[in-house]
């Protein structure tokens, strides 16, 4: 399926229900393409003065690549718990499992004005904090800096200040990200992170805590 055409489906899907998804931006195309896959949205809801993250996956197939459309002002602390439900109910098939499917969050790419993909496979998710013997990546939300085991430093100096540490014995690199933070907000953390796979050696376990 082009991605035409999934944007269609996601304005279609809106319009019966009468909403949108609002999905994260960046300046950035992480996966441009994806074959073979299958659209799960979750949506912001409001109901009261409470936000809620409804899921639907009505459409997805568990042999294809799935692709999690979420509209960005959600929340981690409603997004996660959800996301790691669709995870496990994958990671579990037996009878039809294939290995090569993969998990995509999708988000737009504000400067080629095209829809972008960013890969999450791999990824499991903690909500709680880290261990103490861990170093930690933790990002806060609406703040330019993270902190590097405590010590706060600006996102852009972040893989820099990181190789610059001279450790005796390299400790497991995991990230915490703030429950608070905004979904949008964390894909583009996320798409920060991404630039630690230009080393031939990736520090980070794929490890995330949300806190």
């Amino acid at each position: 399926m082009k991605y035409f055409s999934l944007i269609i489906v996601l304005f279609f899907f809106a319009c019966g229900n009468k909403e949108d998804i609002l999905l994260p931006k960046s300046n950035t195309t992480v996966v441009s393409d994806v074959q073979d896959h299958s659209p799960i949205y979750i949506f912001f809801r409001v109901k009261d003065k409470d936000t809620l993250a409804e899921v639907n996956r009505k459409n997805s197939i568990i042999t294809t690549n799935w692709i999690l459309n979420i509209d960005k002002r959600l929340p981690l602390r409603l997004v996660i718990p959800e996301v790691m439900k669709l995870q496990d109910k994958k990671r579990k098939e037996k009878a039809h499992k294939n290995e090569k499917a993969e998990n995509y969050y999708s988000y737009a790419d504000s400067i080629k004005k095209n829809m972008a993909f960013i890969p999450f496979t791999k990824v499991y998710y903690t909500i709680g904090k880290p261990k103490k013997d861990d170093f930690v990546f933790y990002f806060k939300k609406r703040t330019d800096l993270v902190w590097l085991n405590g010590r706060a430093i600006k996102k852009s100096d972040l893989i820099q200040e990181f190789f610059s540490i001279r450790f005796i014995r390299r400790p497991r690199v995991v990230i915490q990200f703030d429950k608070n933070m905004s979904y949008g907000e964390y894909i583009q953390n996320k798409i920060l992170i991404r630039e630690f796979d230009l080393y031939s050696v990736n520090p980070i376990s794929p490890k995330e805590f949300i806190f």
